[in-house]
């Protein structure tokens, strides 16, 4: 039987391709996003799009009320709505900071708590977090970014012993490189918080590696990742965390197993 899907974050990227791909699949799949504008064309692939913003409490209590009245029950959650915010600690404004919690923590967190009930009424239900092979790992000038997910994925493990009894799955996903937005907003986020600060060379550094990359080069296709979403959501016997894309095995490899002293001197190597 097909399920009952909200994906956040679905106006692009990794969320769009698995919104449709989940429709696709015989799926009855909401796709929730600030920027409404590029959902226009979403139900031409059988996916109803509802225009949210994760960190606005009113705008999740609305989707899920919509889900219920239309549809009566709630079995998937897959909270993929995220940004990486990249600079130097120091230079960071801690309001921006607070502001990237708010979106890759809190706002999921409140959109969790408003679903929990209806999937205990009915005793099933499945919540699907969208972490990042950072939030095993750690690169230069990442720091917000990092912590996020970090807690992302404590947060999770908790959650999952908690609702187990309800029958109530926690899943995880790890992507590593993507070919999506996310690069354009960290390094637009590096060079606006860059300036002539301590850290401008380290930055520099930083951003010629990312230029000097072949476009394209770097990252999986979002629809690649989109079929592992796929998975995590409908699965019926699921991992616990599933790590898919460019680079994401490896780097979590090398620092699980060769510890931090190497995996510093990589990046160090790496980011000269």
């Amino acid at each position: 039987m097909g399920k009952i899907i909200l994906v956040t974050g679905a106006s692009s990227g990794i969320g769009r391709a698995a919104a449709i791909l989940l429709a696709r699949e015989g799926h009855t799949v909401y796709a929730g996003a600030r920027r409404a504008d590029r959902m226009e064309d979403l139900p031409e692939h059988g996916v109803t799009p509802v225009a949210m913003d994760v960190t606005r409490g009113e705008d999740n209590e609305r989707a899920v009320s919509r889900v219920i009245e239309n549809q009566g029950r709630f079995d998937v959650l897959v909270n993929n709505a995220g940004f990486g915010l990249y600079g130097p600690v120091e230079d960071i404004p801690l309001d921006d900071a607070r502001y990237q919690f708010e979106v890759n923590l809190f706002g999921l967190a409140h959109l969790t708590q408003l679903v929990l009930p209806h999937m205990r009424a009915r005793g099933s239900g499945r919540i699907v977090n969208v972490s990042s092979m950072g939030g095993r790992i750690f690169t230069p000038l990442g720091a917000w970014y990092h912590a996020t997910k970090h807690a992302l994925e404590g947060w999770s493990d908790c959650l999952r012993i908690e609702t187990a009894p309800f029958n109530i799955q926690v899943v995880v996903i790890q992507p590593g490189a993507i070919r999506t937005e996310f690069g354009d907003v960290m390094g637009a986020g590096l060079r606006r918080y860059s300036g002539d600060t301590a850290y401008k060379s380290q930055v520099e550094s930083f951003l010629g590696l990312m230029d000097g990359l072949e476009p394209g080069s770097l990252g999986t296709a979002p629809e690649v990742l989109a079929r592992v979403f796929v998975k995590a959501a409908t699965a019926r016997k699921p991992r616990r965390r599933y790590a898919s894309g460019s680079m994401a095995r490896p780097f979590m490899f090398l620092r699980k197993w060769f510890g931090d002293g190497v995996y510093e001197f990589m990046l160090r190597r790496m980011f000269r």
